[in-house]
């Protein structure tokens, strides 16, 4: 198993991509820390890694919290002795069109969105410097390299996470630390999924704009975070890699 002997902290994996990551990685050999704010889906997700035969722990965080954050880390290394990986998932949506956007609104969205993923990456560096070994992928977003009319701060928070990710990677490569993030495009998860029953047809003008013709899936994005996790992507630092089913790819 690729991952044997690998700690994965994962933000936001109580359900959704988080969940999917987690059981992913789980599934190439990974012991997990579950990091959620809500403890029961951290726990239900904890079961299921345990399931795999993994060592798991379910870990109460809020990612706004630079006390949680430093908490997470602790109670990875004292229950695992190690962070190889860290995958900064956690995050919310919110639409409102540029004059309606308060600045609730904007902060809301930038603490979880990006100034989280910073703050929790600063937490887990200190460890990997001294393994002189780690891997950090974060959930950006197909939103934070197109414009949008509705989404903007949505959209400003992932390409604040492309550039972080290219910063960083630059910043800790001597280090033995490779840094990347993934852009997927829509995807069913429990925060679209209500919205997209609600108005179906939303469902068909989506797929419309996907060469494959539909929405993805959780496990797929699943899939390519936990490849630039492993060492198959060990020449791999600073990219967003793109996973939309081709959206928007055509003019």
């Amino acid at each position: 198993m690729e991952l044997s002997g690998h700690v994965a902290i994962v933000t936001g994996a109580g359900r959704g991509i988080g969940r999917a990551t987690a059981l992913e990685l789980a599934g190439m050999g990974a012991d997990i820390v579950v990091a959620e704010l809500d403890l029961a889906g951290a726990e239900r997700t904890a079961a299921e890694v345990k399931g795999l035969g993994r060592r798991v722990s379910a870990v109460k965080t809020d990612v706004t919290s630079r006390a949680d954050l430093t908490a997470m880390v602790n109670r990875a290394r004292a229950e695992f002795g190690r962070i190889d990986i860290l995958i900064n998932n956690a995050g919310i949506y919110r639409a409102a069109l540029p004059l309606d956007v308060t600045e609730e609104h904007w902060d809301a969205i930038m603490n979880v969105n990006a100034k989280a993923v910073f703050f929790a990456t600063q937490a887990v560096l200190p460890t990997m410097i001294v393994q002189k070994h780690g891997t950090i992928v974060s959930l950006a977003s197909m939103a934070g390299k197109i414009g949008s009319r509705t989404n903007l701060p949505y959209n400003a928070s992932k390409a604040a996470v492309v550039s972080m990710t290219k910063s960083l990677a630059l910043a800790h490569a001597a280090d033995g630390i490779r840094v990347n993030c993934v852009c997927p495009g829509p995807v069913e998860t429990a925060l679209t999924t209500p919205f997209l029953q609600a108005i179906p047809a939303i469902v068909d003008e989506y797929a419309k704009l996907v060469p494959l013709g539909r929405i993805g899936r959780p496990e797929e994005i699943a899939g390519v975070v936990a490849f630039l996790a492993s060492d198959d992507a060990s020449y791999i630092t600073g990219e967003a890699i793109t996973v939309s089913g081709g959206w928007y790819m055509h003019a």
